[in-house]
C-alpha cells in the first residue's frame, strides 16, 4: 500500500503553481501533480529524485501542450 508523504512541493512558472503529491512505495517513490490535464508522473529511488523527475515532466508537458494543461493556479506564496 502506498503512503502519501507530502503535498507541500510546488512546481511553478511565472504564472501558475501546481501541487505535487509524493508517495512512498516498497520499491521507491512516485510523484504526480494535481490539476494538470493528462498523465504526468515522476519516480525515483529517493524522495528527492521523484520530485526532481516530476518537475522535469511537468515542464516538458507544459512546453509540449501549452500552459492551458494547468487547470488553475494553486494558493499564493512562492514556488520552489
Amino acid at each position: 500500500m502506498a503512503r502519501i508523504i507530502t503535498q507541500k512541493h510546488l512546481w511553478s512558472n511565472s504564472m501558475k503553481q501546481v501541487k505535487i503529491v509524493v508517495e512512498r512505495h516498497s520499491d521507491g517513490y512516485v510523484a504526480y501533480p494535481l490539476g494538470v490535464a493528462g498523465v504526468v508522473v515522476g519516480e525515483g529511488d529517493t524522495y528527492e529524485e521523484a520530485v526532481a523527475d516530476v518537475r522535469s515532466a511537468i515542464a516538458f508537458h507544459v512546453e509540449t501542450f501549452g500552459p492551458d494543461v494547468i487547470a488553475s493556479a494553486v494558493g499564493g506564496g512562492g514556488g520552489i
